[in-house]
């Protein structure tokens, strides 16, 4: 499981150095795809698997199944660490998350986010901690 927050530039090239902390569950190659949100998400293998069986077996009569599917999958792109501990990012992923130069990535439990620094600022405000813990209580978690 990922956690954690880190901050990270992206070089001229695209390439965003993995935290080490983050690496050795990467090791194998993973997915990298949009995030809600206006980030991206990284997925190792494993769950990136699991991830395409729930989408596979939504109904194709949905139009939201259908559309939060082609959001996924049409973006993803396998990757893999180079010996730097980078990756690649692809362009147009790059443009979606308006990643240019100082980003942050975040353990997310099964996903690594990656966020434009200034747009992680905006979607990291817990102000409202109130509507949180109803959230929370509404799926039964309780803090």
């Amino acid at each position: 499981m990922f956690k954690g927050e880190y901050t990270h530039s992206i070089d001229e090239k695209g390439r965003l150095i993995i935290p080490s902390r983050f690496r050795e569950e990467l090791k194998g190659g993973f997915v990298i795809t949009r995030g809600l949100d206006g980030c991206l998400a990284i997925y190792p293998k494993t769950a990136w698997g699991n991830l395409e069986e729930k989408l596979s077996a939504l109904p194709l009569a949905n139009k939201s199944a259908r559309m939060i599917t082609r959001f996924l999958v049409s973006a993803a792109a396998d990757c893999e660490l180079d010996r730097q501990g980078r990756i690649l990012i692809p362009a147009a992923l790059r443009e979606y998350a308006k990643l240019d130069r100082d980003v942050v990535l975040a353990g997310n439990l099964e996903r690594i986010e990656v966020w434009d620094a200034a747009l992680w600022k905006e979607n990291s405000s817990y102000e409202d901690m109130d509507a949180v813990s109803d959230t929370l209580r509404e799926y039964g978690i309780i803090l």
